[in-house]
């Protein structure tokens, strides 16, 4: 069961991802990375890395695409005001409410099996481990990256500064 539920999120991941690069319409490209991103939850959930998942789920389907969606209705680069019922978009809605349902179904079923089907460790995806190893062997290379990021974020507020004072 567990591969095949694989093949089929993975064969939705492809379609989802191609019709993000051949949709016309941006919202609907927008629409269909949100259906990509989601396909990606599933396979973290998979493979039992409930944090990644979850990172995912928030972050990319919940702040990351908002915003795009956002940006795109500020712009509103949809110039045909008519809304578009086509039946390819009821049966991508069908699919990803099938993809929703998968998923619920996955999760109540993960927490009833003592076995997972795809780890032989279940306490491999654990928020906890991924701390021990973050802290652990990888806490240079960590706190390296945290103050290039934080370097960035100053460099950026001086040279908005800059500008700021340019126009003024």
């Amino acid at each position: 069961m567990g591969t095949s539920v694989f093949y089929f999120v993975a064969t939705l991941s492809v379609i989802f991802a191609l019709m993000v690069v051949f949709a016309k319409n941006p919202i609907h490209s927008v629409l269909y990375l949100i259906l990509t991103f989601f396909t990606f939850t599933i396979h973290y959930v998979l493979l039992n890395a409930q944090f990644l998942a979850v990172v995912n789920f928030i972050v990319y389907m919940g702040a990351i695409m908002v915003l795009f969606l956002f940006v795109l209705m500020l712009l509103n680069l949809n110039k045909d005001n008519e809304p578009n019922k086509s039946a390819l978009l009821k049966v991508v809605g069908i699919i990803a409410g099938g993809c929703l349902v998968v998923t619920l179904i996955g999760s109540l079923k993960s927490v009833a099996i003592a076995n997972p089907l795809v780890l032989k460790n279940p306490n491999l995806g654990l928020v906890e481990n991924l701390g021990k190893e973050l802290f652990g062997p990888f806490m240079l290379p960590f706190e390296l990256s945290s103050l290039l990021l934080l370097s960035a974020m100053v460099g950026a507020v001086l040279l908005t500064k800059k500008e700021e004072k340019a126009n003024g």
